[in-house]
């Protein structure tokens, strides 16, 4: 081998760990059956954490395989947060799986294929790189969407991924295929360079605004939002609870790397599509969830509104809007992980539970939960001084810096409107009549909903270290 396979290999070695593992422990699964399955899933988090380790304790940042990959703080630091947040909902999934009997080895394999994709488009410095890992991606996506095959909403929402997934990859390719029509490259600093010598062209504008549409559907960013409702609330939820987490933060961290990289010497013309697509995804996430009564659905529209949020960073196209995007996800990966472990806790006698009316009276059931998931909800809403309410602070003051005032204020206004479905879950649950109460916590989702509900209350503790390691991540670009 050459040294500079050596190197590029070296790079890739968190992929190339985790890709190897999904291969082994299907073997594992395949010659060992039914009694394996807690065997992978134990051994696929143990992969995912030794990925994790080995990225942080050994591989360097650099670029690989002929700069079409890239390892770099900004590609480690959204790493960690999608390995943080694939793990969890593994661990979370054992007990829902064994009492819905789709306890699947096949299931942690697929999530295991679905990381590697996802790094492979944290670490893209090459639109081929960027198409092949969103396709590993959703390829395993599909699937896991519908794994629970005795289910029709679990079906019935694989198959509405797949059909709108296939028409967002058209769109991406198509938008592809002009950036390199009219620069004639594709990896990002070439395309970068010939921008900057060319300038702005119209056709080379359509190829941005699809290959960013083709992004935005994966982070489900209005108007390419459709599918999040009706996936999150069919999916089985601990799926639900890997579709809101690990692919956001793989999704996000693209679209950063996208709009920072090769469409750099254009930004007032993909800041313009950000801003659209920002105030369109908080006013849509923040109305649409007002008359939801499922507690996934509700969840589902919560993600299209933080996403927004989110976006109010990236349109600052600064430094400090990109530390506040870094910030803001790694506490809504918090947030939603924590409440998705309340969702999964939300059991009776006869199963699961969905409805947010069957929260009533939960303070007096069980006070622990419904105090953990009022502070979850506190946070959601922005409600200072928990973690919530610091992400919403860096990115609408990056826009106000930017001189973004209009975006800003629509943002706080937004944020306003959300927390009125976030207030209403708490009203049900600590002043309506008492309902049936749930079945005891399973332990780990006990130790998800109660570390989540630590860290947003003690966040004003330990955001210095956060805030430096994010704006470390943003140095990259800058």
């Amino acid at each position: 081998m050459t040294p500079e396979l050596i190197s590029s290999l070296s790079l890739a070695s968190p992929e190339l760990i985790i890709a190897v593992g999904a291969l082994a422990l299907l073997m594992v699964g395949v010659f060992s059956g039914r009694r394996a399955n807690d065997i992978v899933n134990g051994l696929a988090v143990a992969v995912l954490a030794g990925a994790g380790a080995w990225m942080l304790l050994f591989a360097g940042h650099g670029k690989a395989f002929g700069g079409a990959f890239v390892s770099d703080p900004f590609a480690v630091f959204m790493k960690v947060l999608m390995l943080i947040g694939a793990a969890i909902t593994l661990i979370m999934s054992v007990g829902f799986a064994k009492a819905e009997k789709f306890d699947k080895f096949e299931y942690p394999v697929l999530v295991l294929l679905a990381s590697t994709g996802m790094m492979m488009m944290i670490s893209a410095n090459d639109m081929m790189t960027l198409y092949l890992g969103m396709e590993l991606q959703s390829l395993a996506l599909y699937v896991v969407a519908a794994i629970n095959r005795d289910s029709a909403r679990s079906t019935e929402a694989g198959l509405k991924y797949f059909v709108l997934s296939a028409l967002s990859s058209g769109i991406l390719l198509y938008g592809i295929t002009l950036v390199y029509g009219y620069t004639g490259h594709t990896g990002f600093d070439a395309i970068a360079s010939a921008l900057t010598d060319t300038g702005r062209q119209l056709g080379l504008v359509f190829g941005l605004v699809l290959v960013l549409a083709g992004v935005a559907f994966k982070i489900s960013a209005v108007p390419f939002h459709m599918w999040t409702p009706d996936v999150y609330e069919g999916a089985p939820t601990p799926v639900t609870a890997f579709f809101a987490s690990a692919p956001k933060m793989a999704a996000m961290a693209l679209m950063v790397r996208v709009t920072m990289t090769p469409f750099e010497p254009i930004g007032p013309d993909w800041q313009q599509i950000i801003v659209f697509v920002s105030i369109a995804s908080m006013a849509l996430g923040s109305f649409a969830a007002i008359g939801q009564r499922n507690i996934k659905r509700m969840m589902a529209y919560s993600s299209i509104g933080h996403v927004g949020f989110a976006l109010v960073g990236l349109a600052a196209n600064t430094e400090e809007g990109i530390r506040g995007v870094a910030i803001y996800m790694l506490i809504y990966l918090v947030m939603t992980l924590g409440a998705f472990a309340f969702i999964l806790a939300m059991r009776r006698k006869d199963g699961n539970v969905e409805q947010i009316n069957d929260l009533a009276g939960l303070a007096g059931t069980n006070p622990m939960m419904a105090t953990l998931l009022t502070l979850l909800m506190f946070s959601l809403a922005g409600i200072p001084p928990l973690a919530g309410f610091w992400g919403k602070w860096y990115v609408f003051l990056a826009a106000i810096n930017a001189e973004l005032y209009t975006l800003a204020v629509i943002g706080v206004l937004m944020s306003v409107v959300a927390a009125y479905y976030y207030l209403r879950i708490i009203k049900i649950m600590w002043f309506d009549e008492p309902d049936e109460g749930f079945q005891p916590m399973a332990g780990e989702l006990r130790l998800v909903l109660g570390a989540s509900g630590l860290f947003v209350l003690f966040y004003v503790l330990i955001g210095a270290p956060i805030g430096r390691m994010a704006e470390a991540a943003a140095k990259t670009f800058f």
